[in-house]
């Protein structure tokens, strides 16, 4: 019996890394009776191994520190949520869903801004991001493929680390990793001019080696992503630029909404906290209430 970890599940199969290569292992039937799914991520126990034909069992799925659902992955230790300066254009939206359910999970966040091969018309977009982003405390890399940018401060932030690179389609996660790892020749997407949306480039998750004890999740594109699993009340948790000034509210249970006194609020009207990050927790707070109402 030996410990691995599976870096991608197809059809059934779930190849798992150990010490002398990649093995091909089928789950025990046990595991579906147990309605347990063994993800990408996950570590495991295998046996009956062949060392020739690189086949096994996948005996047992070890307890995991973390799971995303979207996309399904175990064991993660932080989030590189990939946007686009252009083509397509920035969703700072987006970016604050897929940070609140980071920050939900406990998963560190590293902001990468891709496509930063500078325009004219780019400039105040960056300044922008930086003005939002650099108070929250959040790592900003800006990355460009077609110069070289970024590319070497974005490898260093995954040196011995299981990331994932989360972001919509066409934002250039595949590019990135073929810069991070060249040779890996992972196939890139175009954007429609219509709707801004990248074509889906990956068709299943999978882990990549990009160093020693470094690994990269290549997921598949973001379609719908909701936040409906937080609970409204644990929402101001997931906003860090939020909880220095908590405490300071006059209500303990301050929500940051209506309430007198909030000194959250205050940070707003004074320009610390960034009012476009505010309006979008008033947002996602009113969806999670409405959907709790319904």
């Amino acid at each position: 019996m030996e410990e691995g970890r599976i870096i991608k599940g197809i059809s059934g199969f779930y190849y798992v890394s150990l010490k002398d290569g990649l093995y091909e292992c089928k789950g025990r039937g046990i595991l579906r009776k147990d309605k347990i799914k063994p993800l990408v991520g996950d570590w495991v126990t295998v046996s009956n191994l062949d060392a020739r034909e690189k086949t096994g069992t996948l005996e047992k799925v070890l307890p995991r520190n973390n799971q995303l659902k979207r996309p399904e992955i175990a064991n993660v230790d932080q989030v590189i949520i990939v946007i686009s300066l252009k083509n397509p254009s920035p969703s700072l939206m987006l970016m604050d869903k897929i940070i609140v359910l980071a920050e939900d999970l406990g998963l560190k966040v590293i902001l990468c801004i891709n496509k930063a091969d500078l325009e004219p018309e780019d400039s105040s977009m960056i300044e922008e991001i930086k003005e939002i982003y650099k108070p929250a405390g959040y790592p900003l890399i800006f990355t460009s493929t077609k110069k070289e940018q970024g590319i070497d401060p974005l490898r260093k932030t995954l040196k011995g680390k299981v990331s994932v690179f989360s972001g919509p389609s066409g934002v250039g996660k595949s590019s990135l990793l073929n810069a991070i790892k060249p040779g890996l020749k992972l196939k890139t997407g175009e954007v429609s001019a219509r709707i801004q949306r990248g074509k889906h480039t990956t068709r299943h998750t999978e882990l990549i080696l990009v160093g020693k004890d470094s690994w990269i999740a290549d997921t598949p594109g973001f379609g719908n992503l909701d936040i409906d699993e937080i609970q409204p009340e644990n929402l101001r948790f997931c906003f860090r630029e939020f909880l220095p000034y908590m405490e300071n509210c006059k209500f303990t249970s301050c929500l940051h909404l209506k309430e007198p006194g909030c000194a959250v609020k205050a940070k707003v009207s004074s320009g610390t906290i960034s009012q476009q990050r505010y309006d979008h927790y008033v947002q996602f707070m009113t969806t999670l209430n409405e959907k709790r109402r319904g």
